[in-house]
């Protein structure tokens, strides 16, 4: 971490001057527009950032677009123009630290997650980064994966194919130049903490003194249960209870200014300059976290605000959110006193800088984002094997496409694998799945299935890796469950319900090659499944048999609309989606489409007989026109269906 007391002192009128053409600030009294220079207080800048999910190149689609002040608008993203802002916003500042509530890698960019995420902890490198709260996404893969690779840079299994790819230095991965903290994440069964649950910093005060600043940190409830972060070996803790104790803690051992960084957050207007009307948990818990709190740093909700609200005693701290993909640079200046190191709140400021385009952007972060984009354009188009047909998403009579039975049989596969070095302990054993089902058309939701894979006849049916990253996933893990074959036969029975006008909604599911069964069109909803037609390995379906299923983690916990699965027991986490179907593809070597014969149906010529009728979900779209980023599209559907993404006696709905 680099030195922050070499820089030289900064004082507010000039951090306003310089924010005065691109943001608004936020003042705990109108005296800190004023305050006294040097000589009288300590300046501490504090600048932050959230949820850049690995978006080097600049903010996707409509994200790239914001609004400020008065309705004004900003074109934003991209770390080579917030190097370039971070380069003048530290300009002559002694003391400055920069730091971010959670989720900066892990998310939807090519450039970025195809390479383990690497590209992101590289360029935060180079921004120097001081340190970070874990936010859920940062648990996609492991509590393993971020400290033993992430954060140590140690290496699994394949160099070069799945981690340690070379930089745009020439240099293997060695890991992030900052720690992790979470206060509040621990393992399931003892209680202990994966990561410090808060750091301490000492800042220039001048005369040889060192003043220490308390940071504590902050992971989204229930990011153990979230689709992509499923962690069935994790567990987190209150965020109100740790935040007060941490913050007891830092107290006792003579820290008198705390900031609380955590990746939760809220819903404070559109206008990113400022904040109104706000609500959702962080807010809940800004008003009655402990006093000796002397800011709060939020993000998870991907919302833009800055302001001052109360603490318990009625005096004000900030309480921001920067936005995400890069959008926007938070900038806090405290003021603490010399003698006992506290802050001075009538003198705290706040402001939100977007990071516009409008600067010459950063040579290093332009180099480095570059190198990342052509990289992944060459991986794009590596080859992973071949295919001898098209694999579609066209059904049959039946609901069967040779896409849903080939993501089936991919899931299969999966829930058999063993675990790997960089995989969390298991608390239950890794017994490999017996069987595997894919909504294919989910009543809730985007499908797991994001295209067709299409044979290249020029290619003699190459399919490349951008091909199989592209067709399968959207960042959540397979997951091997025990079931009881009641809950198989009511997920069955599931596929049908009535819809508006009287019809019949069908939402099939895919089941792997070593299933079948058939299904009575002149039945009614609810009793089309016949347990004694279904068959696994030849066997037919025992009611009260355990069975070892594979899914991915969006289905088992009714994010597709299949309550039948959840009560599920014994939950494995194996890899995730798209990670996976690459590896599934790697290994087959030749695809070849199965015969839809894996699904039946009886009676099909009776009056009144009717297979369903599949609904077609309309397609999330940006205010650009763009598709909405899939992961972001199934958390959106999911939470406005079913009551899914609920948390808490609030119900507020669970962002990315």
């Amino acid at each position: 971490m680099r030195d922050i007391g070499r820089r030289s002192f900064f004082t507010a009128a000039g951090a306003l001057a310089t924010a005065s053409a691109i943001g608004s600030n936020a003042y705990a009294t109108g005296h800190a527009r004023d305050a006294a220079g040097a000589d009288e207080y300590v300046d501490v800048q504090l600048l932050n950032i959230t949820d850049l999910h690995g978006y080097l190149q600049g903010a996707p689609g409509a994200h790239s677009i914001i609004t400020g002040a008065g309705g004004k608008t900003y074109t934003v993203g991209g770390v080579a123009y917030m190097a370039a802002h971070l380069e003048r916003l530290r300009d002559g500042r002694r003391n400055s630290l920069f730091f971010a509530p959670g989720d900066l890698f892990s998310g939807w960019e090519f450039d970025a997650a195809s390479f383990a995420d690497e590209p992101t902890i590289e360029a935060l490198n180079a921004m120097g980064l001081d340190f970070a709260s874990a936010g859920n996404h940062e648990f996609d893969k492991s509590a393993t994966y971020l400290t033993s690779h992430m954060e140590d840079g140690d290496s699994y299994p394949v160099t070069g194919r799945d981690d340690d790819f070379k930089d745009s230095t020439g240099r293997r991965f060695r890991g992030a130049e900052f720690p992790y903290y979470s206060a509040n994440m621990v393992w399931h069964a003892n209680g202990e903490l994966v990561l410090p649950p808060y750091n301490i910093v000492q800042v220039d005060a001048g005369g040889g003194r060192r003043l220490p600043i308390g940071f504590i940190h902050l992971t989204a409830i229930g990011t153990e249960s979230f689709p992509g972060s499923y962690q069935p070996g994790l567990r987190t803790l209150d965020e109100l209870a740790t935040a007060n104790r941490c913050a007891a803690e830092l107290k006792k051992r003579g820290v008198n200014a705390i900031v609380l960084s955590m990746h939760d957050g809220a819903v404070a207007g559109s206008d990113f300059s400022s904040g109104k009307n706000p609500s959702g948990p962080a807010y809940e818990l800004a008003l009655r976290a402990s006093p000796d709190i002397d800011a709060i740093v939020t993000g998870h909700w991907h919302c833009a605000f800055t302001m001052m609200l109360p603490d318990p005693n009625g005096d004000p701290r900030p309480f921001v959110e920067a936005g995400c993909y890069g959008q926007l640079i938070n900038e806090i200046n405290l003021r603490l006193d010399r003698s006992t190191g506290s802050v001075i709140r009538e003198l705290t400021t706040s402001v939100n800088h977007p990071n516009t385009r409008e600067v010459t952007p950063d040579p290093e972060l332009r180099s480095i984002a570059g190198y990342w984009a052509d990289y992944g354009s060459r991986r794009a188009r590596s080859s992973l094997g071949t295919q001898t047909a098209s694999f579609t998403r066209r059904r049959n009579a039946a609901g069967e496409s040779t896409m849903g039975d080939l993501v089936a049989d991919w899931a299969l596969w999966a829930g058999r694998q063993e675990h790997g070095p960089m995989d969390d302990p298991a608390e239950h054993p890794n017994t490999p799945a017996d069987l595997a089902v894919i909504a294919v058309a989910p009543r809730v939701g985007q499908a797991v299935i994001a295209g067709d894979l299409i044979r290249d006849e020029a290619s003699g049916g190459t399919v490349t890796f951008a091909q199989a990253w592209n067709s399968v996933g959207f960042g959540d893990p397979i997951m091997t469950v025990t079931v009881t074959g009641r809950q198989i036969h009511d997920a069955l029975e599931e596929q049908w319900a009535p819809i508006a006008g009287g019809g019949l909604g069908y939402s099939p599911l895919a089941v792997s090659a070593n299933v079948r069964y058939s299904f009575d069109a002149a039945g009614p909803a609810g009793r089309r499944i016949d347990p004694s037609d279904v068959f696994i390995d030849g066997t037919a379906l025992s009611l009260t048999r355990k069975y070892r299923l594979a899914a991915p983690s969006y289905t088992l916990i009714n994010q597709d609309g299949f309550s039948a699965f959840t009560g599920f027991t014994a939950p494995v986490r194996h890899t995730r989606d798209f990670e996976s179907f690459v590896s599934f593809v790697r290994t087959k070597k030749r695809l070849s489409p199965a015969p839809l014969n894996r699904v039946s149906v009886k009676n099909a010529g009776v009056p009144g007989a009717r297979t369903g009728t599949v609904v077609r979900h309309q397609q999330l779209l940006q205010a650009d026109g763009s598709l909405v980023p899939r992961a972001e599209a199934a958390l959106r559907t999911a939470r406005t269906g079913s009551g899914a993404g609920r948390r808490g006696p609030g119900g507020f709905r669970v962002p990315c």
